[in-house]
């Protein structure tokens, strides 16, 4: 696994939490585990799937980050070498989806390498469902501490 990849990782293990039975996020989807939305077959989870391990939540939650969200943000930003950048757009990533950060501003900033405007972007992201959320406010200055 990569440096970025254990960064991101160790982010949703403490952001996300760990729920071994179906539940709804704040932005109404059902989820399990570390945040996983669908498994790696792509099937999306629903309230009425089975629990799960933690061995198999930590099993997804490295598949994520490894194969969905590190290639992501390798395309969108592939002038991003450093491993904790990376990681802060991987776990921004495998928070809000890759369509987030393809049309941000944010994405643009790193794009120019302008890296001081990088933190205050990744800020502006602490809303779901149309709620400002403390717990997302403090995420984003996490991920923001390692640009």
């Amino acid at each position: 696994m990569t440096p970025a990849a254990q960064i991101a990782a160790a982010l949703a293990r403490r952001f996300e939490g760990m729920y071994l039975t179906p539940y709804l996020c704040p932005a109404g989807r059902a989820t399990i585990g570390f945040g996983a939305t669908y498994y790696e077959d792509g099937t999306k989870v629903t309230l009425m799937d089975a629990p799960i391990t933690r061995e198999r939540a930590e099993e997804l939650l490295l598949w994520m980050v490894e194969t969905v969200y590190l290639p992501a943000v390798r395309l969108l930003c592939p002038n991003v070498t450093d491993p904790k950048r990376q990681a802060a757009l991987i776990d921004f990533v495998f928070n809000l989806g890759t369509g987030r950060l393809k049309t941000s501003t944010l994405r643009k900033r790193v794009l120019a390498q302008d890296w001081g405007a990088v933190p205050s972007e990744i800020k502006k992201w602490d809303i779901a469902a149309g709620r400002k959320l403390r717990g997302l406010t403090i995420r984003r200055a996490a991920e923001a501490d390692l640009i």
